[in-house]
């Protein structure tokens, strides 16, 4: 499995680009009002707790919304949370390829005049080789995350 999305900066990163690290990686949006933030604030917090072991892990968040969420925006978002946490993008055909090659589940949902997007919450951890190891469930501890990584590593 691979995929082709382009980081904030407009580098091409597929799957296969991230080996040498672990990855964690979500699918989101930045005007997600709950599960994205959360899950964001979340892999900081385990970032921080992995200490020495975090330089090991890529932490990136793919947006779904590929409409509203340009670079400088996605860029901006990820790294509220972190500066080390990366952004991926690209066209809504390279996203509904990846998204679905993760059995990543999303639908755009009008809202009045915008609309929101309705989506699935799990992240994803692959190890440094970029084999899919473990699907990490949005209501997982910190804890459990990084013992999960840990087993990866």
């Amino acid at each position: 499995m691979d995929f082709y999305l382009y980081d904030t900066e407009g580098t091409p990163r597929p799957l296969r680009s991230f080996r040498g690290r672990a990855l964690v990686l979500f699918f989101g949006f930045t005007h997600c009002p709950d599960v994205c933030p959360t899950t964001l604030a979340r892999a900081a917090q385990v970032k921080r707790k992995l200490g020495a072991d975090a330089a090991k892990v890529q932490f990136a968040f793919a947006t779904l919304d590929p409409q509203r969420d340009k670079p400088n925006v996605l860029r901006t978002y990820v790294r509220a949370f972190d500066p080390d946490f990366i952004g991926l993008t690209g066209s809504e055909g390279d996203i509904r390829v990846a998204a679905g090659n993760l059995k990543v589940s999303y639908a755009k949902v009008p809202m009045g005049p915008t609309y929101t997007i309705d989506h699935s919450t799990r992240s994803f951890l692959f190890d440094r080789d970029g084999q899919l190891r473990v699907g990490l469930a949005h209501a997982q501890t910190v804890d459990s995350v990084v013992h999960d990584i840990r087993q990866v590593l």
